[in-house]
């Protein structure tokens, strides 16, 4: 009768250990393709971090480039008053100062963002014009100058929306202009096209984005900022990438 009973329960127990060992063997598969997948997370955060690491320097090199800027634009009006209080000759030893701050003031103006460009070196052409046929006199032509510098260092602190014709793919497109200081400049256009303004080698240049993530990102700041919200954390693509 014992006997039968353990013959009978031998089997059993088999049965049992090798399920076990099965259960077992699975689990570590499992184990080991959770570790694979935490260890693609890591590389893959690490690869992030490494990337918005130097997108950060990037930034901070054009940060610093905008503040040199800024500070010329303010040297310029400081020298334009010592220049007036110093004048000892009449007037027109405005006129020598004036033409070279315009020559550098052009220069700035077209490597800078390409915000406005034309209208903004039309407007300087136009003062140089008048500034040499003499059409306005000098004091009149020091203060049309010194409310242009006003204007351009205001440009450095404000940020919105604004209509602009830019060229994209060889065609000159009407857009909306999402413009962040002197600094950043991305475009959203009738048909939903949207992209950043990206400096290369020998210019600016206007590129489209088509990722869902950036055209998210670049429709939510312009979103923001027609409401008014002009500050804020956004995640935008990063213009100094090409």
């Amino acid at each position: 009768m014992l006997a039968g009973v353990l013959g009978f329960s031998l089997p059993s127990r088999a049965d049992n250990l090798e399920n076990l060992a099965q259960s077992l063997i699975a689990m570590r598969g499992e184990v080991e393709e959770l570790q694979s997948q935490l260890d693609i997370e890591k590389q893959s955060h690490k690869t992030k971090m490494d990337a918005l690491s130097t997108q950060l320097a990037d930034l901070s090199v054009e940060n610093q480039r905008q503040e040199v800027s800024i500070e010329k634009l303010q040297q310029a009006l400081e020298n334009y008053e010592k220049s007036a209080i110093e004048a000892k000759s009449g007037d027109e030893s405005l006129v020598p100062v004036m033409l070279q701050t315009l020559d550098g003031l052009s220069q700035t103006v077209s490597e800078g963002l390409p915000f406005k460009t034309e209208e903004r070196l039309a407007e300087l052409a136009d003062l140089r014009n008048q500034i040499e046929t003499r059409v306005l006199g000098p004091k009149k032509a020091a203060n049309r100058l010194w409310a242009f510098v006003e204007g351009e260092i205001q440009l450095t602190r404000e940020n919105g929306v604004y209509s602009q014709t830019i060229e994209l793919d060889g065609e000159k497109r009407l857009v909306d202009v999402a413009k962040l200081g002197t600094v950043f400049l991305y475009f959203r256009a009738s048909d939903n096209r949207v992209g950043k303004a990206v400096k290369q080698q020998g210019g600016w240049k206007f590129v489209e984005l088509k990722t869902p993530e950036d055209k998210q990102q670049i429709s939510l700041l312009f979103e923001s900022l027609k409401k008014q919200i002009r500050q804020g954390y956004f995640e935008l693509p990063n213009p100094l990438e090409s």
